[in-house]
């Protein structure tokens, strides 16, 4: 996968949590995780790179909120068309 992608969680038309895959390898898994602010987690793979953000607060993450843990981790930033599904379901 060359582009993230977010994948959204809903249970009963709310949304329960977020996945940002970020740009990864075949065979990646997460060997290793990191808290970030506000209800966020960053999976890494083995090497350090880091290779998905779990949002388990979907309603309360904003752009900016997310596109600071991004530029931490050295990822590219998202936009706010980017989280449309999230902004959708709030």
């Amino acid at each position: 996968m060359k582009e993230p992608y977010l994948e959204v969680t809903f249970r009963r038309g709310w949304p329960i949590a977020a996945y940002l895959f970020l740009p990864r390898k075949t065979g990646d898994k997460s060997y290793r995780t990191s808290k970030a602010e506000l209800g966020m987690i960053i999976d890494f793979e083995q090497s350090g790179r880091a290779i998905g953000i779990e949002i388990t607060a979907p309603t309360k993450v904003t752009t900016a909120d997310l596109n600071s843990v991004l530029r931490e981790i050295g990822a590219p930033p998202v936009t706010g068309e980017d989280l449309t599904p999230l902004q959708l379901a709030a």
